[in-house]
């Protein structure tokens, strides 16, 4: 259970996250703990889901996206984010579970994206100070300078969710993901 209660369905959430929720429900099929839990405040919901949405309609695409949200989950330790995207990146995006591995250990088995990867991981474990050479390194592999905004905040979105679940202690409810051994190799 997590330390700040989750609200149990949609209409035990505050009145002006139902609408936000209702959207979430109608795009997933359900509403996951996370989104329940953050729906605690409204506005940090609607902040959530405006910057997961306009992401959404940004440059990279939704596999290098997923693969960026299981490394900085595997970074940060966040066994509800390996949950949920291990979840999402097999069973909606048809990424194997070779490649689900890699991405959860900081990598790629797709040389670009492999790039996208490590820059993210590099960002986690630099606090973002990963300097000019590693900017570099990832437009050598053929990302533009949208793209590498894009990673950079992609980074910095998973990594608010996986401080939610981490220090509020989220429900997983997805199959669950061993996140000590994501970082093992």
């Amino acid at each position: 259970m997590s330390i700040v209660p989750t609200p149990r369905t949609i209409e035990d959430a505050p009145e002006a996250a139902r609408p936000l929720l209702e959207g979430v429900k109608k795009q997933l099929g359900s509403v996951p703990n996370l989104f329940r839990l953050v729906a605690t405040s409204p506005a940090a919901l609607e902040g959530w889901l405006g910057l997961s949405g306009a992401l959404g309609k940004g440059v990279l695409d939704p596999k290098t996206r997923e693969r960026i949200a299981l490394a900085v989950a595997g970074v940060n330790g966040c066994a509800y984010c390996l949950a949920a995207h291990s979840f999402v990146g097999g069973r909606l995006l048809k990424l194997d579970a070779t490649e689900l591995a890699a991405n959860r250990e900081g990598g790629s088995t797709d040389a670009k994206a492999d790039a996208a990867v490590r820059f993210a991981v590099a960002l986690v474990e630099a606090r973002g100070q990963v300097g000019e050479t590693a900017v570099e390194t990832v437009r050598a592999a053929g990302y533009g300078d949208a793209e590498i905004v894009e990673i950079i905040v992609h980074v910095a979105l998973n990594t608010l969710t996986n401080y939610v679940n981490e220090a509020l202690g989220t429900e997983i409810d997805f199959p669950a993901i061993d996140a000590g051994a994501a970082r093992a190799a």
